[in-house]
């Protein structure tokens, strides 16, 4: 359903009719659609209950958001496929056009657990420090509800993902398949991206324990705010 290597895909959304009382004659039934903007979908609000279940396709150049940093945008692939909840809060955020409050806090680099393509270095401790930069995204002015757990797939380079329900978050510098899916994964940043996490991990930070762990907590938290981002062949730009 999508052309070319970055889409656009034909249809973006699909509906789907699972009960069988309330469908009716349409139960089963599984419809494409087009939506006008992907990252601001059309939503029936109603407080009756509704029959249709829904969710967002992206094509391969799709449904990519910003974090924006005064030390440069990490583009970020959201997973809707896997992550419904989660990518729909992030959609919420978009709506804002700020994000007060949100923020880097902690930082940690690979140190020398793991190499620089995030591989865990044999006979190497799992941490400190975690190969990891974790911030929130609570923004004044939204009311933030807690995330479900949604499917948990292994922590990898470059992984977007929740600290329990969220609103914190981490994105991971290494690969952590020691947290065995303990984490739901919403997105993942874009491997030419990767230098300025990297980037931010080597800031200034003091030592914390948090829970009886050794944490690196920034000495000047980094601000972030959450962008459009429009592609346009293979090129990103933040609007």
């Amino acid at each position: 359903m999508c052309t070319g290597d970055d889409g656009p895909c034909l249809c973006d959304t699909w509906v789907f009719c699972g009960n069988r009382e309330a469908c009716g004659s349409q139960f089963g039934q599984c419809w494409l659609k087009k939506q006008k903007d992907t990252l601001a979908p059309e939503r029936q609000e109603t407080h009756e209950p509704v029959s249709w279940t829904s969710g967002l396709i992206f094509g391969k150049g799709e449904g990519i958001v910003g974090l924006e940093t005064d030390y440069g945008t990490l583009h970020v692939k959201l997973f809707p496929d896997v992550a419904p909840h989660s990518v729909a809060y992030i959609l919420e955020l978009l709506k804002l056009r700020h994000c007060a409050g949100c923020q880097f806090y902690r930082a940690e680099s690979r140190g020398n657990s793991w190499d620089r393509e995030g591989n865990h270095i044999e006979n190497a401790p799992f941490g400190p420090p975690y190969g990891l930069i974790q911030g929130t995204l609570e923004a004044g002015g939204l009311t933030f509800k807690k995330i479900p757990t949604e499917i948990c797939r292994s922590v990898a380079r470059g992984s977007v993902a929740w600290v329990g329900s969220g609103p914190e978050f981490f994105i991971s510098l290494a690969d952590h398949q020691e947290w065995r899916k303990a984490y739901t994964v919403f997105g993942s940043v874009l491997p030419e991206d990767m230098e300025i996490a990297e980037k931010m991990a080597q800031l200034p930070s003091k030592l914390d324990v948090w829970n009886n762990i050794n944490v690196s907590v920034l000495e000047k938290p980094v601000p972030l705010l959450v962008r459009r981002i429009k592609t346009s062949q293979g090129d990103l730009r933040s609007l």
